[in-house]
């Protein structure tokens, strides 16, 4: 069984915001719902100031904080290491929220259903069918998966996830300039844990203890 990480080079980033409306056209997330978000800071002092960017998602952990925090079994980590969330079993408690420490859940109530990308005009025709399309339960949390069924249908055709565009996820293919690597942390010979390796990828806040599935080069 895989374990399924990611590479984010953030030298290469130029912060397009690509892997943030790809990940909002997959999952059709309401406005204000952000599943992959890209954080921008800058270091120094002008003239040697430096722009920071940094591409954030769940960091779908090995170790997980919300795992263990959720009293009703909902969120879990599957076998290939994503953490997935049970809608069936969240009961809305939000204590997953407070545990994460990197703030990668929302939490999808009655107000952020029926926000609208037009305010006052009425949801458009792409937001309903994707209210029909990729329904969300009210009253639970919802984060990213990995686009887990990307993942599970691309393996039932024989695809390789990381290499097969309709079995990786969205926020992968369309990034333009490569700084997204997804893969197979078990295996030693993917190219995920190469460029781990021979570019010291980092954990963001490895001192959490969470064992972060995602990877930064920097």
């Amino acid at each position: 069984m895989p374990r399924w990480g990611m590479v984010i080079d953030v030298k290469r980033c130029i912060a397009c915001w690509g892997c943030t409306i790809a990940c909002k056209e997959e999952h059709f997330l309401p406005p204000g719902v952000f599943f992959n978000r890209v954080l921008i800071g800058e270091t120094g002092k002008f003239p040697t100031s430096s722009k920071l960017i940094y591409p954030v998602l769940c960091n779908h952990c090995e170790d997980a904080a919300c795992v263990e925090a959720c009293p009703t079994g909902a969120t879990y980590v599957r076998e290939d290491g994503i953490v997935a969330i049970d809608d069936t079993k969240c009961v809305g408690c939000r204590a997953c929220m407070v545990a994460c420490p990197y703030q990668q859940r929302t939490y999808y109530d009655e107000k952020t259903k029926n926000r609208e990308f037009f305010p006052g005009q009425g949801k458009t025709e792409m937001e309903t069918i994707g209210e029909k399309l990729y329904p969300f339960k009210l009253g639970t949390v919802i984060k990213c998966n990995f686009c887990s069924e990307r993942v599970d249908e691309g393996m039932k055709k024989g695809l390789t996830p990381g290499k097969d565009e309709d079995a990786t996820p969205a926020c992968v293919n369309i990034c333009p300039v490569g700084a997204r690597v997804f893969g197979d942390l078990d295996d030693p010979n993917s190219e995920i844990n190469r460029l781990i390796m021979e570019k010291k990828g980092k954990q963001l806040r490895k001192e959490f203890g969470t064992e972060p599935a995602v990877y930064y080069i920097d």
